[in-house]
């Protein structure tokens, strides 16, 4: 079968790759170069993760099975602790903050159990069963500590209105906390270890491009291509003087190529909805910085428009090649210039100095009550046509990059089938 793939973030590569034995198929990407959102560049030789910090780990062993058999994991990668933080009050508590409320001032240490064992005593609600995300964080973590941190850093990020985000969506995504865990976390002083990136790898060289490069290896890939010429005709879809039996999208399913939104139409799908689906962007800004030991640091206080930095020279030495400091990328939701992206990071531990920055315009996905619904039925419809959605901005999932080979595994198996 000839299959067309458009898009060559991570998900395009990954069922390209997994589909080319049995398959003849063609990755068709618009920039020119692939890699979606894991893009890297050398700046001054430093390694700048252009959209925040790509790692890899998962708790799917056929991801770690099939992401292996195309790297050595001992010559390759290094394996590396998690070493998140969040700057609160000017002081540095661990990650998750509910494990590390020993670190609090005793007020607040007080209200915060308190509230806790008052949810420990109520019926207890399926987070499906609440209306939306806000009721959610103030439900399940109590009004106290929903305020000083779950809050305002998810407002941070996201950049919307916490009570319209649906539960739904969320399934899955949050952090379920265990009163009596947190307690005896608290208590015991143990750090968080069963999270999925407690631990993670990470190329010794290149960072996530050189995850990209070598999935591109051996695929047929067509740079700086426009999907929106594809058209259909007597059940093949022709693109690039090219027929294909199917095609497999993993771009931005609000931009789909014409001759597919007329079957949408065609079957009753509000394409208006989808062309209005929302996203956050995010503007990054490549620093070097002091010396430090953490990996993430979270940032939910609103002295700052910023809400994280990723200390990606600390994944690998070679990321600082450049440079005598360590390099970090400081990340803000939205368009931010870079002048005041130069002004913000002076309210920032480390001495930050700027090196580069990037504007992603879209990063995050946003969805309302009807998403899930509408997407699926989009799905369904389309796939009856031989055009599968796959991936981020086409299943408009908040995949990171297990979560994106793990759809890929799944999709080529109902494919082969």
């Amino acid at each position: 079968m000839k299959i067309g793939v458009i898009g060559s973030g991570i998900s395009g590569l990954s069922i390209a790759q997994t589909l080319k034995d049995k398959h003849d198929v063609t990755v068709f990407e618009k920039e020119n170069l692939a890699g979606g959102l894991i893009k890297c560049t050398r700046v001054n030789d430093c390694l700048f993760h252009k959209v925040g910090g790509h790692v890899f780990n998962s708790k799917n062993q056929e991801v770690h099975e099939w992401f292996w058999s195309f790297f050595d994991k001992e010559k390759e990668f290094v394996e590396a602790k998690r070493e998140a933080k969040i700057l609160f009050r000017e002081q540095l508590l661990g990650y998750p903050i509910e494990n590390y409320l020993y670190l609090l001032d005793k007020s607040l240490i007080k209200k915060i159990i308190e509230e806790l064992l008052t949810i420990s005593k109520q019926p207890f609600i399926e987070p499906n069963d609440l209306d939306n995300f806000l009721t959610f964080l103030n439900h399940y973590f109590g009004k106290t500590l929903a305020e000083l941190y779950f809050i305002p850093y998810n407002t941070k990020i996201w950049n919307t209105d916490l009570s319209k985000v649906p539960m739904q969506w969320l399934e899955g995504k949050l952090p379920m906390p265990n009163i009596y865990e947190i307690i005896t976390k608290n208590i015991l002083k143990e750090e968080e270890s069963t999270m999925v990136h407690s631990s993670f790898y990470y190329p010794k060289e290149e960072g996530s491009q050189f995850i990209v490069n070598r999935l591109k290896e051996n695929l047929n890939i067509i740079y700086n291509e426009n999907a929106s010429e594809l058209t259909v005709l007597e059940g093949k879809f022709l693109l690039n003087g090219e027929a294909f039996d199917q095609i497999i999208y993993c771009a931005d399913i609000r931009k789909l190529p014409k001759a597919i939104q007329e079957i949408l139409v065609e079957n009753n799908i509000d394409l208006s909805y989808l062309t209005n689906l929302k996203t956050n962007g995010t503007s990054n800004i490549f620093c070097e910085t002091d010396q430090t030991n953490t990996s993430w640091l979270y940032i939910p206080e609103t002295f700052t428009k910023a809400h994280r930095i990723i200390y990606t020279g600390n994944f690998s030495s070679t990321n600082n090649r450049g440079s005598k400091r360590l390099t970090c990328v400081v990340e803000f939701s939205g368009k931010v210039p870079y002048e005041q992206m130069c002004e913000e990071i002076k309210k920032l531990p480390g001495n930050l100095h700027a090196l580069s920055f990037n504007y992603e315009e879209n990063s995050y996905i946003i969805h309302d009550h009807q998403t899930s619904t509408v997407i699926k039925k989009v799905k369904d419809v389309l796939q009856k046509h031989g055009v599968f959605l796959l991936g981020r901005f086409a299943e408009w999932e908040y995949y990171n990059m297990d979560k994106a080979i793990e759809g890929a595994l799944l999709l080529s198996q109902r494919i082969k089938t």
